[in-house]
């Protein structure tokens, strides 16, 4: 990854809404989030570049954000992730057998996309010749998180940026910026490392992201999202999705409380238990006692009520993963951004 600029504007380009996180080091100086306009993403992915470098650019103008580097926070459906063991190499030789590690992952041409790595630990194998790892000669072993991510998603995402007048400097994916944050936020010398669970409520679906310490477990989805609201919503005032969504965040007539909603809270909180319950089943040393919730979702009380009611975790605020003692208003939706652009 590139060295980041001392200041830098992280970007989180959500179905929903698009979030701007202005950061000069670990200070945050300035934010905005403003509704997407529909259609504009697609499956992760910007649909026209040219109307979304507007739209960063007139935000960033609105609110007297002034930057010339950014750090964009890449949606999990546009890449390959894959925690990978592998004898200890040098950069050449990591390079060249990265992507290597994805030939049963990805269909289209190698040479189509990027590869890039973040080494999570390098260990001595035991006397017997095993490891950690899957790595099969002897010697020491590195675990990586790798990263594969098609040529065309960073040329869109540079080419949207660079009609905003940014250069872009860095593209990971989401969960990079929640690992960045756990790592900012640190724990004391010699305690043992924390188990995380981030909760992202999103849009279109809505994310578990299990975390050892700053290592990455695995991310669980259900693809159930706000927009499951946004259709119980409409049916019930005969309205339009977009309307509905509307009624949603300003809580219309106390619609979050309606038997409506509170039921598909309680579809949204059986499936969470589902993949909680899945997670510990595959992980028995598992002591995962807290969960940090986050995303457009977050805002909604009676839902964070029915979470906190159904799983048996510790709820905590998005605010609470956020370094130096950072408050902001809305928190929830700016962990991403804020995330993206620390190293």
């Amino acid at each position: 990854m590139k060295s980041m600029a001392k200041t830098i504007l992280g970007v989180d380009i959500g179905y929903d809404s698009l979030k701007l996180a202005l950061v000069n080091g670990r200070q945050v100086r300035k934010t905005a989030v403003v509704p997407m306009p529909n259609n504009l993403i697609r499956e992760g992915r910007i649909v026209s570049s040219e109307t979304m470098g507007e739209l960063i650019r007139r935000t960033m103008k609105e609110n007297g954000i002034r930057c010339g580097q950014a750090a964009v926070a890449l949606a999990n459906e546009t890449v390959f992730i894959r925690s990978v063991t592998m004898p200890l190499m040098t950069i050449d030789q990591l390079n060249y057998n990265l992507p290597f590690e994805f030939r049963d992952y990805i269909t289209d041409e190698m040479k189509d996309y990027l590869f890039d790595y973040a080494v999570v630990s390098i260990s001595e194998k035991n006397a017997d010749g095993e490891g950690e790892g899957e790595a099969d000669n002897s010697g020491p072993v590195m675990e990586l998180m790798a990263v594969a991510a098609p040529k065309s998603l960073i040329e869109e995402t540079r080419e949207a940026l660079h009609r905003a007048g940014l250069n872009l400097v860095k593209a990971a994916p989401t969960v990079c910026a929640y690992q960045a944050l756990i790592r900012a936020i640190g724990g004391a010398e010699g305690e043992t490392p924390q188990e995380y669970c981030i909760l992202d409520l999103g849009f279109q679906a809505i994310r578990m992201y299990m975390f050892r310490g700053d290592r990455h477990m695995v991310t669980r989805v259900l693809e159930l999202g706000m927009n499951s609201l946004d259709q119980v919503i409409a049916e019930a005032y005969s309205v339009d999705v977009h309307l509905a969504h509307t009624y949603l965040l300003n809580n219309y007539e106390d619609c979050q409380r309606k038997d409506y909603c509170m039921n598909a809270y309680g579809t949204i909180t059986v499936e969470l238990m589902r993949a909680l319950n899945f997670y510990r089943f595959s992980n028995p040393d598992s002591h995962l006692e807290d969960i940090w919730i986050c995303g457009g979702g977050a805002c909604i009380k009676p839902l964070q009520q029915s979470i906190a009611e159904t799983l048996d975790l510790h709820i905590h605020t998005a605010g609470e993963l956020l370094p130096n003692g950072i408050t902001l208003e809305n928190d929830y939706e700016l962990l991403q951004a804020i995330g993206i652009t620390m190293d």
